[in-house]
């Protein structure tokens, strides 16, 4: 991963999203992604800035600055094993590579 040589099973976009819609895309994107059996799902949502707890979505930035408290508290959470910075062929600083535990 850290060389960018290992290609994501699975791409999460959320550019042009608000924040309920960049929410359901990434559950449901990881309900897709799981039930295909990926271990490494690449998330791109754009660089990280200061977000202002009153934004209601409208300033860029936002969806990356909730994007680990969203993952933290969802259904998904337990089969997250690791969450890395995705090298800069993915997105770098605006993307994240989630590394999903085997299925069982």
């Amino acid at each position: 991963m850290k060389a960018g040589e290992v290609s994501p099973d699975y791409t999460l976009d959320l550019h042009g999203h608000t924040l309920d819609g960049a929410y359901d895309r990434v559950m449901d994107g990881l309900d897709q992604a799981r039930a295909m059996g990926a271990r490494l799902v690449l998330v791109v949502a754009g660089r990280e800035r200061p977000v202002d707890p009153a934004d209601r979505g409208q300033r860029r930035g936002a969806i990356r600055a909730k994007l680990l408290d969203w993952l933290a508290a969802s259904r998904h959470a337990d089969t997250i094993a690791a969450i890395r910075r995705a090298h800069i062929r993915h997105g770098g600083e605006g993307a994240l590579y989630l590394v999903l535990k085997r299925s069982r």
